[in-house]
Parts: C-alpha cells; structure tokens; sequence
C-alpha cells in the first residue's frame, strides 16, 4: 500500500519544464528537511545524502521518453544521524524550573 503518491500530468513549455527541474534540483542540493513548490502547493520532503537513481530514455512511435526516478527511505538508516530541519518556524517555548523546598525545624527563642 503507499502512503502518499502525487502524479501530476500536464503540458509544459520548455521553459517551464527547466524551471520544474531547477526547483528540484535546488531542493536536492539543499538536502535535509526541504519544501519542493509544486503547482497546488508545496510537498515537504526529507531528503538524504545517498540516492538511488534511475534514468530510463525510451524512443518509440515517434516519441521519446524520458524517465528520471530518484529514490531513498523514508526515514533515516540507523548509522545516519537524523538531518537539522532547513529552517526553523517560529515557535514559544516554555522552561520548566524544579524548586526544592527544604523543611527548617522551628529555632527556639532563648
């Protein structure tokens, strides 16, 4: 079963398409917790060190295709120390402070 999937179907100028593709290789480069613009929104994505690619050209019928599928877990390998977020929302945070409260015996007067 998959957990989430997108697809997205359109047709694109040239220009559009290399944007689409900047924007993502910008969020690759980056790394870490990233946010990919898409055209409904935006897609938050961790996104490791080590990839699994695949690139697949295909001709046929007088058409090419063009694949490029890029894989990783979704969470991180045990030897991997889990990536600092790209950047931090403001958010409050409270400090709890322990008192210790020490019982005095009453002093007698003289």
């Amino acid at each position: 079963m998959t957990d989430l999937k997108f697809e997205q179907k359109r047709s694109l100028s040239r220009l559009e398409a290399a944007d689409q593709l900047t924007a993502l290789a910008a969020a690759l480069r980056k790394g870490g917790e990233t946010e990919l613009e898409l055209t409904p929104g935006t897609l938050s994505l961790r996104i490791p060190d080590d990839l699994h690619s695949e690139m697949e050209i295909e001709i046929d019928n007088g058409e090419i295709e063009l694949e490029i599928e890029l894989k990783w877990p979704t969470t991180p390998k045990r030897n991997e120390p889990p990536t600092k977020p790209a950047r931090k929302s403001p958010t409050t945070s409270t400090t709890k402070t322990k008192t210790k409260t020490t019982k005095r015996s009453p002093t007698k007067k003289p």
